[in-house]
Parts: C-alpha cells; sequence; structure tokens
C-alpha cells in the first residue's frame, strides 16, 4: 500500500491503496464515482475511458501509479448536470439504450472534439474504434459527434 495523490475532475483525492490497482477501481472503489464502467478489464471495449492529461485512456489498464499527480477528467467531470455539448448531443439523439459502455463512448467523443472541431465520418470511426455497444447504437452515436461538433464550433 502507498499514499497515491490523484488530480480528479480539478480535485485532490489522497489515497492508500496498491500501486498496481487499476485506476478504474481507484476512481470506482475509493474516490466514489461510478460514472466510469469495468467492461472488459483489458483495454478493448472502452467503456472505463477517461481522460488523463487531456487524452483518452482506459482506466482498467493504468495502474493508479502511473496516474499520481495527473490530471484526470471522468464523466462526471464534464458537467454537474448534462450540459456538456457532447452529453447534450447524446440526449438529443437519444443514443443510449441500456447505457453502460456510454460514458466511454461519451469520454472518447469529447476527445475527438478537442482535436478535431468538425470531424468527418472517417474522423469518427477512427476516434470511436475499439468502443463497442453491445446495443448497436453507432449511427446515434455518429449523430450526436455530429450535433456536438456544431454546438461546440458556435459557443466557440
Amino acid at each position: 500500500m502507498a499514499k497515491i495523490t490523484l488530480k480528479v475532475n480539478k480535485k485532490e483525492h489522497t489515497i492508500d491503496a496498491d500501486p498496481q490497482m487499476p485506476l478504474l477501481w481507484a476512481i470506482r472503489d475509493i474516490v466514489g464515482l461510478k460514472g466510469t464502467k469495468y467492461g472488459c478489464g483489458v483495454a478493448q471495449c472502452g467503456a472505463c475511458t477517461v481522460h488523463m492529461e487531456g487524452q483518452p485512456v482506459r482506466s482498467c489498464s493504468i495502474p493508479v501509479i502511473g496516474a499520481a499527480n495527473k490530471s484526470i477528467t471522468t464523466i462526471e467531470g464534464l458537467s454537474d448536470d448534462n450540459s456538456h455539448p457532447v452529453q447534450a448531443a447524446w440526449i438529443e439523439e437519444q443514443v443510449p439504450q441500456c447505457g453502460y459502455c456510454q460514458s466511454g463512448q461519451i469520454m472518447a467523443a469529447v476527445a475527438l472534439l478537442q482535436k478535431k472541431t468538425s470531424p468527418t465520418d472517417a474522423d469518427i470511426d477512427a476516434a470511436m474504434q475499439g468502443h463497442i455497444c453491445r446495443c448497436g447504437t453507432y449511427p446515434r452515436i455518429r449523430e450526436a459527434i455530429k450535433k456536438a461538433s456544431k454546438k461546440m464550433t458556435v459557443k466557440g
């Protein structure tokens, strides 16, 4: 066990954890943010995607020590009321069915739109590759990303 400082959603949390514990479990079980989901445990499905230093990462495969003192943003850190343009577009397009994978999908979409304000279908496909939706809501995910892109461009 070690004392590790995590900076999650602009708040510092000093936790006592095994340095090799996956970041996912530190976020969910110690910090108490349940929006980031466990999917496969081997970084293949994308359900556990968070941003670390502004980049999308699979939190199930990163040891918590590797995230120490780095800026981490979870789905809860996007907004308090689902008002982030990507979250709002997800709601407007009624993307989720079961919803399990959606926090990871949203975090990947936000990362894409931070890099490309007007992504093409190919850009969306590349950014969302490896994010599995068992309900098959991919067409709505694409439309929500396009809608969010317009909202973010207008907002500035």
